[in-house]
């Protein structure tokens, strides 16, 4: 049978930026407000090891899918979250790149100039915006952590969090032209969400969504109208897959068609029903990353997409 290649679109980058960590440890400063870190033992050699191991692999099945891969060193013990590059950079078309105020102190070590260096070189960068120094004044808002974007319509969902500023969103998204849809989102415990893509995930023409953690249902209403409204099939998820990280995934493009990138755990505890939906526009790609989860992010935190033009 011959494989359906489906058409680029801006929302699914056929390149991302990942980063390989070489002393790899759970963040303590991100354990208080992240409901999803489990990991403590900071000390463990095999766990770094690990980690290291399972970027590797990522990179690799990646690659065999036709996304190219930037893959950069830590070498360094000052990051412990350098793994997840997503939150403290952005790439737009038209040649555009945020960069971003991070709200844990050791987190605003991982802004690199050697990867910025990277894409001005080897794609069309028009400018760099930089919102960094927002910390000064304790105004956070965390990259595509803190702001699930749909590009395609030009949309910013936004949970309420301490990583999530309502005056740095509203900055952005008059820079970079979206319109912010801000929410309210907490877990089956109550605990409020504190990154927006653990609960949501948007691809080309569908969307994984925790419904079930907004609250209000007006405004949970309001977000289902406006998905759907941009052409979106809305794939609702539980509490228990938002657990088990299916909220936290990547539409990437590949050579022969789009893939949507995940975790195995994630993409094991989706119903049927729920990959059939996914798979009339993308292929499931499941990766494995369980020691990486276990310090509070997943798949998509990993991957940094790059929606810019190739120079060459």
């Amino acid at each position: 049978m011959n494989k359906v290649i489906f058409p680029r679109t801006v929302q699914a980058p056929a390149a991302v930026v990942m980063i390989r960590p070489h002393f790899y440890t759970s963040n303590p400063e991100t354990l208080q407000d992240n409901a999803f870190q489990t990991l403590t033992n900071n000390e463990s050699d095999n766990v770094a090891s690990l980690a290291f191991e399972e970027v590797t692999v990522c990179r690799d099945k990646l690659e065999e899918h036709g996304i190219k891969v930037h893959l950069f060193e830590d070498k360094t013990k000052e990051t412990p979250d350098s793994v997840f590059p997503n939150n403290w950079f952005s790439t737009h078309s038209g040649g555009h790149v945020a960069i971003y105020p991070m709200y844990p102190v050791n987190r605003r070590k991982e802004r690199r100039q050697d990867i910025i260096e990277m894409l001005k070189r080897e794609y069309r960068v028009q400018d760099v915006v930089d919102y960094s120094g927002l910390e000064m004044d304790n105004i956070f808002l965390e990259g595509t952590g803190a702001m699930v974007l749909d590009h395609l319509d030009r949309v910013a969902y936004a949970v309420n969090s301490n990583r999530t500023n309502s005056l740095a969103l509203e900055r952005f998204c008059s820079h970079f032209n979206y319109e912010p849809m801000v929410f309210d989102a907490c877990n089956q415990d109550g605990v409020s969400v504190y990154h927006t893509n653990v609960m949501m995930s948007i691809g080309s023409e569908y969307s994984l969504i925790g419904l079930c953690m907004i609250k209000n249902k007006a405004r949970r209403e309001e977000i289902v109208q406006r998905l759907e409204q941009s052409g979106k099939t809305v794939i609702p998820l539980s509490f228990e897959q938002i657990a088990n990280f299916a909220g936290n995934a990547l539409e990437l493009q590949g050579e022969q068609g789009r893939i949507l990138a995940l975790s195995a755990r994630a993409a094991a505890c989706l119903t049927q029903q729920q990959k059939d939906l996914i798979e009339q526009s993308a292929k499931l790609l499941p990766l494995e990353i369980p020691t990486i989860e276990n310090s509070g992010g997943s798949v998509r935190c990993m991957l940094a997409g790059i929606h810019l033009a190739a120079r060459f």
